[in-house]
């Protein structure tokens, strides 16, 4: 009787223990079907000094709100993980003494790695003309750059043109990053408002596209006033900041020198990685603001401020 017993015991035990997994997997499976993979460019940056720290996927927390997201991949984006298509964007409307700055720039193009493809185009009319397709060929690179039209208005808001860029760039399993030069002043939406830099922000931040941006002073009497400096300001750093670039200035004018900009810029590119999260989407598609932490010392990580998650199926 007590042999009965304790056999009736272990299958119970048995059964509960199956119950228990089963309960304990369709859990799993519930918490996987309840998150999305989203991946975004991110960039190291030392807090002082010069001496930028390696950064683990461990070192990694990222939170979405107050709940803390899972990471699933950190790559770091060198080696052949260092593919970069890199867009050189001129303002079209910009004070044609930009072009001192072109040994500057063909420089830089002559220093990336072989794994980066650069293309250059000059913002017009809420349009960009693309002068040079994306090309491994430094010399041709450089060799596209050209004055600028200088024509007053010719840009009237470099927002639309950045834009239309993007929606007609392919997605590509290479970084894809912006450089731009500019004034940043919308004629078409002066102030603090300004629908078509938003927009320009969220297609960038969708399509995981970082821009960078330095000033360069309009042609005629549109890049002497100090009101229109510092609308143009203020636009190129909300751009750059709002998705995971830098805005590059030099009091009110145009750098004397693009170079250190320009090394700033190259040295950022060196130290970037690709992060793979789980997010939790909403009901519908769209943006949700997240935030990156780390405990490495002197180590800043910089991104953009949201990603786009799909809406749960």
């Amino acid at each position: 009787m007590r042999k009965r017993n304790i056999a009736w015991f272990m299958v119970f035990a048995l059964l509960i223990g199956m119950a228990g997994a089963a309960v304990s997997w369709a859990s799993q499976q519930g918490a996987s079907s309840s998150t999305v993979p989203v991946t975004m460019v991110v960039s190291v940056e030392a807090q002082h000094g010069k001496d930028i720290p390696t950064i683990h996927r461990e070192d990694v927390r990222v939170f979405q709100d107050r709940d803390r997201l899972q990471v699933t991949d950190w790559v770091p984006l060198q080696g052949d993980q260092a593919e970069l298509e890199l867009f050189v964007l001129l303002d079209d409307g910009s004070d044609p003494a930009i072009g001192s700055q072109f040994d500057d720039m063909r420089q830089f193009m002559n220093a990336q790695p072989a794994s980066t493809a650069i293309a250059v185009g000059y913002m017009r009319h809420g349009t960009v003309d693309i002068v040079q397709k994306f090309t491994k060929d430094r010399a041709q690179a450089g060799k596209a750059l050209r004055l600028p039209a200088a024509i007053s208005g010719a840009s009237p808001s470099p927002y639309l043109s950045i834009s239309d860029l993007i929606k007609g760039w392919p997605e590509s399993p290479a970084r894809r990053e912006i450089f731009m030069i500019s004034s940043g002043i919308d004629l078409l939406q002066p102030g603090s408002n300004n629908t078509y830099l938003a927009a320009a922000i969220d297609r960038a931040q969708r399509a995981g596209i970082q821009i960078y941006t330095i000033y360069a002073s309009s042609a005629g009497h549109f890049g002497h006033s100090f009101w229109r400096f510092n609308w143009g300001m203020n636009n190129l750093s909300q751009l750059a900041d709002e998705t995971g670039g830098e805005a590059y200035f030099q009091g009110f004018q145009t750098p004397i020198a693009f170079t250190p900009f320009l090394e700033q810029f190259a040295n950022r590119l060196k130290h970037q990685y690709r992060l793979t999260i789980l997010a939790k989407p909403g009901e519908k598609a769209g943006f949700q603001r997240i935030r990156l932490e780390t405990e490495v010392p002197n180590a800043d990580l910089v991104a953009a401020g949201r990603i786009f998650v799909p809406a749960a199926k």
